[in-house]
């Protein structure tokens, strides 16, 4: 795959770059799932002189020649290189380095993420990070996935805690109220939004049901094999276009999914769902 060419060609600027202290790389490469429309991700890490002297465009232009250079929503630097491969350059300082201490894994090992380390000080924090993380069981579910490749592979236990299911599932009856009374006003790409909101928090609930947490920090990551057809079928039909009829059947079709994975769990913590507030809701989407 190109991609392999690139990661190769990311090795010459590390090791010339003598303001940078250390390099890593992350993603589906460093964990060995990745495809031909697999991203390549890494972590720069400078001294406080280079990183302010840097350009991050020539830098990423020195890998490879790139259409573009993007920015994300996370202040990354993305190359845009040949067939639209996109390799993500986050410029770091080494004062950012303890940071590492605290990512919630490194998902891979050790030597496949390592790409410079002339000081000596990443590799020990890699190696104490797991490998493999699950969120906690008070751990609240929230953010986005940005990236094709950019979730976590976990393993979970077995059944998940009423704390992390209540952690999807409260979540999930926000974000249909609010879609409720956002498509009461006529707001229909807010209710848009706050479907999407609700869906991916329905994919978590689907998970948890199933303990089919594979991937889980981006639920929606190879859905396709590790839900059953039943869920598959439920999630899908809980999308639609931002038009007030297909809004209104979507949400409809959330409730009664999220109803069914709700149940669920509960059952396996012998509580009940908030059957009332989901009656109420399914009486105003009526």
């Amino acid at each position: 795959m190109y991609q392999h060419e690139l990661i190769e060609a990311v090795r010459a600027p590390c090791a010339r770059d003598e303001g940078l202290d250390a390099a890593l790389m992350y993603g589906s490469f460093a964990k060995d799932e990745a495809d031909e429309h697999s991203d390549v991700e890494f972590w720069l890490f400078h001294t406080r002189a280079a990183r302010a002297a840097l350009d991050p465009d020539a830098w990423c232009a020195s890998v490879a020649p790139a259409t573009a250079v993007l920015r994300n929503e996370f202040g990354a630097h993305v190359a845009v290189f040949r067939d639209l491969v996109r390799g993500e350059f986050h410029f770091a300082t080494t004062d950012e380095l303890p940071q590492v201490a605290d990512w919630p894994e490194r998902g891979a090992p050790v030597e496949r993420m390592l790409l410079l380390d002339r000081t000596g000080r990443l590799a020990p924090l890699l190696a104490a990070l797991p490998e493999r993380d699950y969120p906690g069981p008070d751990a609240r579910i929230d953010g986005d996935g940005a990236d094709a490749d950019a979730d976590t592979d976990t393993t979970a236990p077995s059944t998940a805690s009423a704390e992390r299911a209540s952690g999807c599932c409260e979540p999930f009856a926000n974000w249909l109220i609010l879609a409720h009374h956002l498509l009461a006003r006529g707001e229909l790409l807010r209710t848009w939004d706050a479907l999407g909101h609700a869906v991916r928090h329905l994919t978590w609930m689907a998970r948890l049901a199933e303990d089919s947490t594979a991937h889980w920090l981006t639920p929606s990551r190879a859905a396709e094999s590790e839900l059953s057809a039943r869920s598959l079928a439920g999630l899908t039909a809980s999308t639609a276009e931002a038009t007030a009829p297909a809004l209104r059947t979507a949400l409809r079709n959330a409730l009664a999914e999220g109803r069914r994975h709700w149940t669920t769990l509960a059952a396996v913590h012998g509580s009940e769902p908030p059957h009332a507030l989901l009656d109420e809701i399914a009486a105003a989407l009526d």
